[in-house]
C-alpha cells in the first residue's frame, strides 16, 4: 500500500532535482549575484533532504502504522513549501521580507524530524 508521504516525497524530489536544473541552467543570469545564487542552492538542498524524509516518513509509517507520520509528512510538505519557497522566490528577486518567514518553514521541518522519531520509538 502506498502511503501519501511516499507519494509526495516523489513529487517534492522531482521537483527538487528539476529546479536544482532549471536554475543551474536556465536562471544562469537571474543567479549570477552571489547571494541569490547561494539562496537559491540552499533551497533546492532543502527541498531534496526533505523529499527524501517524506519518502522515509512513508516507508515507516508503512511499518509501525504509528499516527505520527501523518503529522511529519504535514510538517515536512509545509515546511518544505515555506522554508525552500520563501528562498526561491527572494533568489528570482521576491521582497527580502520573505526572509522573516523562512524560519517558520524551518521550525516546521525540525518538527517534522521530531514526529518521525517519535513514529520509529518502540512501543510500550
Amino acid at each position: 500500500m502506498q502511503t501519501p508521504s511516499v507519494l509526495w516525497g516523489a513529487v517534492l524530489g522531482f521537483l527538487a532535482v528539476a529546479l536544482g536544473a532549471f536554475g543551474a541552467h536556465g536562471l544562469e543570469e537571474v543567479l549570477a549575484e552571489g547571494e541569490r545564487a547561494e539562496w537559491w542552492a540552499t533551497a533546492v538542498q532543502y527541498h531534496l533532504a526533505h523529499a527524501l524524509a517524506l519518502l522515509m516518513t512513508g516507508l515507516v509509517a508503512e511499518h509501525t502504522g504509528r499516527g505520527h507520520g501523518r503529522g511529519a509528512m504535514r510538517c515536512f510538505l509545509l515546511g518544505t513549501a515555506i522554508f525552500s519557497g520563501t528562498l526561491y522566490a527572494m533568489a528570482l528577486g521576491g521582497p527580502r521580507w520573505l526572509g522573516a518567514i523562512t524560519p517558520l518553514g524551518g521550525t516546521l521541518l525540525l518538527a517534522g524530524w521530531v514526529l518521525l522519531g517519535l513514529a520509529t520509538r518502540p512501543r510500550s
